[in-house]
């Protein structure tokens, strides 16, 4: 067992530190004789080039939620898990082709903000008040704190007692360089830390498949893994499967996953606000299609381990069983990935892999505190408050507003202690108010006859529609209540449209021509080759 935080992991861990703080800072710096305007600080001035715009999107997206969470759904459903990374690659594509284009020509600073022009103030108020809470006390706190956990169990005591202490300094690391610095700071230092994460992440599971066969080796290890957990090696589990009711079946490929990556990728403001940030349309679009690339190679780093973890539990390797029981007679699957780290990595490299861990948690909260500072000072602030703030206020309101959402979020954090299986309860209570939201989304987008009225009432609709088939007996699978509440949300949206309407397109339908949605030849080529190895890694893991 390799447990010890060497001197030479501090000093690994320290460069890191410096470097993204010092990257950060420099690209904050502003054009001698220059204010930093709104663009600058919310938008990165629209310059970012397709690979950063990639990168960003990654680090944004990877952080303790995956490494921490999926590696726990790993440990406990297997390759399944892998859905969400998988499909994700296709719907970047879907995004890229048909979103972007109507975002991009609208100008945007925000997903509410493209609310407001195609429907009304005040639904574009209801849903910025709802991002700004989702990103607080779900986003913020659960990231904080599966953090947290991790590298109390790394480097900490292990009982929990560090975890407090390792929240507040997550939360400092990131606020020192993304609060002064916005978007640029945050998008910028992605690029490294996208980088950081993969190799750490890589190193992870090379060393972890090296230590859990008998006679070692990576082959060896990968052999003996997948002979000894066959059953976790399936994308499509059985209705008698204890997880059917988080991954139902096929219903994972034709039903309610769709809905929660089409809101994640489509509508998510710290996700796509990097390319709203993007050079060009076609610059955009190559980014998404680079970060749909990179999610294809995401669960070798934050599936794998756990299903490694599994093995080596049912095996009781390194004491394994101790190791993951709780009091109670239950599993702490979320154990998994530090617990890899902790026992198995050695001195020197520890220091880089709890480095490449603190990159994703870190990258994460910068980018979900900017997203949400720039929700309440375009969406929230400016209109309500202030209409004539100049481009300064309004980037120093930007900057208050992250350091208190970043401070509610510190003191809430702990509090999510008590769950299981992290990743899969940020995705359930998530998905009772996204289909809502997609579905006013999807039929503002591509439905000229779509009204206010309809898109108010069907989103108001989702909620106790959502709610009644999460609490009924009904034994149906959280993805298939996204599923039929999308579906019920629609059939809302479009017959109240048509009631009021009388069959005539609303003023404010956005029009659509083929050329719209032409995209360039890398784009394409890339898109082909995505699908194609999406749908041979489905055939091959069936």
């Amino acid at each position: 067992m390799n447990s010890e935080f060497s001197t030479v992991d501090i000093v690994v861990f320290i460069v890191y530190a410096i470097v993204i703080l010092a990257v950060g800072l420099y690209v904050s710096r502003g054009k001698k004789g220059e204010e930093k305007t709104a663009e600058d600080y919310f938008l990165a001035g629209k310059s970012l080039p397709w690979w950063a715009i990639g990168a960003s999107l990654i680090a944004a997206n990877i952080s303790a939620e995956q490494f921490i969470g999926m590696s726990g759904s790993g440990f406990a459903i297997g390759l399944a898990i892998a859905s969400y990374e998988w499909m994700a690659a296709i719907t970047l594509l879907i995004v890229a082709k048909f979103f972007m284009p109507v975002f991009i020509n609208h100008g945007l600073y925000t997903i509410p903000e493209f609310i407001e022009k195609r429907f009304s103030t005040n639904l574009k108020t209801i849903l910025a008040t709802f991002w700004i809470a989702l990103f607080i006390f779900v986003n913020l706190t659960s990231v904080l704190y599966l953090g947290a956990k991790a590298l109390d169990t790394i480097i900490g005591i292990g009982d929990g007692s560090s975890i407090m202490p390792f929240i507040i300094g997550l939360a400092l690391f990131s606020a020192a360089y993304s609060i002064w610095g916005g978007l640029s700071a945050v998008a910028w230092t992605d690029v490294i830390q996208v980088v950081l994460l993969i190799i750490g992440g890589l190193i992870t599971t090379f060393i972890a498949l090296d230590h859990v066969a008998p006679d070692g080796g990576i082959i060896n290890g990968i052999n003996y893994v997948y002979d000894n957990a066959n059953s976790r090696f399936h994308m499509i589990i059985s209705k008698d499967n204890p997880e059917f009711m988080n991954l139902p079946g096929i219903a994972v490929l034709v039903g309610g996953l769709w809905v929660a990556n089409l809101y994640y990728w489509g509508f998510n403001q710290y996700i796509i606000q990097r390319a709203l940030a993007a050079k060009s349309l076609r610059e955009a679009q190559k980014g998404l299609a680079f970060a749909g690339f990179l999610k294809l190679i995401i669960p070798l780093i934050v599936v794998i381990p756990g299903i490694i973890a599994y093995v080596m539990y049912t095996e009781d390797i390194q004491g394994a069983k101790e190791i993951f029981s709780k009091a109670n007679g239950g599993i702490d699957y979320d154990r998994a990935y530090p617990w890899l780290i902790n026992t198995f990595i050695p001195t020197g490299l520890k220091g880089l892999v709890v480095a490449a861990l603190s990159a994703a948690i870190v990258s994460s909260l910068a980018s979900m505190l900017n997203s949400t500072s720039t929700i309440f000072t375009m969406d929230i602030y400016k209109p309500y408050f202030n209409k004539k703030a100049s481009s300064k206020k309004l980037v120093n309101i930007g900057r208050l507003a992250s350091l208190i959402a970043l401070i509610i979020a510190t003191l809430l954090a702990k509090s999510l202690g008590s769950i299981d299986q992290m990743f899969q309860y940020i995705q359930e209570w998530t998905g009772l108010v996204s289909p809502g939201i997609l579905a006013v989304f999807l039929l503002g987008l591509f439905w000229k006859k779509t009204n206010t009225t309809g898109a108010i009432i069907g989103v108001l609709a989702s909620i106790p529609f959502a709610l009644a088939l999460k609490f009924l007996p009904l034994e149906m699978p959280f993805m298939d209540q996204m599923f039929y509440t999308l579906i019920t949300s629609m059939v809302i949206i479009a017959g109240v449209s048509l009631t009021m309407s009388e069959g005539d397109d609303n003023p404010k339908g956005i029009p659509l021509y083929s050329k719209t949605f032409q995209t360039g030849k890398g784009f394409n080529i890339a898109a082909y080759a995505i699908l194609l190895i999406t749908a041979l890694l489905y055939i091959i893991f069936w």
